[in-house]
């Protein structure tokens, strides 16, 4: 039977998401502990990847598996919990169509970046510290530019082997939250580095550096080298990930 598994990760342990040789990554991390805990072989196949320290509270990967007492998946995720490391935990295991796909079926996904400018050694783990000021109208004003469907090349980690860099942004913001600065963004996909690509080019408009509308230019030019300098991952988190309903109907 196929699954949908809902779960969180603590990035700062992983080399991201995707299997790499040499290195520990989430992916590699759920297939040997759920194949160990099942006695079975089980690959996971994610809704996306995530760069190395990225973290993700709301992360979706489907498997086929077979659960015993299926009907009582509480008490396996319970168990398997106990049995995963403590930056992963399992927060719903849901029976899927025979053909669902976590990448591919996806919606949306929905990523936050979180600023900090003043010292916090209870959250700087988890935020950027920038202490130098930044104008946050201007960086809502090129943020706006962004929405819709573009081509985002330039904000692209260099050599990404995709098709195209097409993408569809939905919504992209900044606001304030509990002393925090706190970049929201949704699209239909994302391109390696993106967030954080786009997020330290903002910073340049915020500094004044560039204007808002030198966005479209950037946009344009399909030039890693004309947006800003990406900013670190540990501040990253893959907030939420949507998806038709009828992906969750068992019919199989």
């Amino acid at each position: 039977m196929r699954y949908f598994v809902k779960l969180s990760f603590n990035g700062a342990a992983f080399h991201g998401w995707q299997k790499q040789p040499g290195e520990i990554s989430v992916q590699q991390s759920l297939e040997d502990h759920f194949s160990t805990f099942l006695r079975q072989q089980v690959k996971f196949t994610g809704a996306g990847r995530t760069d190395a320290g990225v973290h993700a509270k709301h992360f979706i990967a489907h498997a086929d598996m077979m659960i015993e007492h299926h009907n009582q998946l509480k008490d396996f995720i319970f168990k398997i919990n106990r049995f995963l490391p403590k930056e992963i935990v399992i927060h719903d295991v849901i029976p899927v169509r025979p053909d669902a796909h976590a990448r591919f079926d996806a919606l949306s996904r929905t990523y936050h970046y979180y600023i900090i400018s003043e010292k916090n050694p209870f959250i700087q783990h988890l935020s950027f510290l920038y202490t130098t000021k930044i104008d946050l109208d201007k960086m809502n004003k090129a943020a706006d530019l962004l929405i819709g469907q573009k081509d985002f090349k330039s904000f692209a980690k260099t050599g990404t082997n995709v098709q195209n860099y097409i993408c569809t942004i939905y919504e992209a913001y900044w606001e304030e939250q509990n002393n925090q600065l706190v970049f929201v963004i949704r699209a239909d996909r994302f391109l390696r580095n993106m967030v954080r690509a786009i997020v330290g080019t903002l910073i340049d408009v915020g500094r004044g550096y560039l204007k808002p509308e030198d966005i479209r230019q950037i946009i344009d030019a399909r030039d890693r080298k004309k947006a800003g300098t990406s900013v670190p991952g540990h501040a990253l988190f893959l907030m939420n990930i949507s998806y038709p309903d009828d992906v969750f109907f068992n019919i199989g």
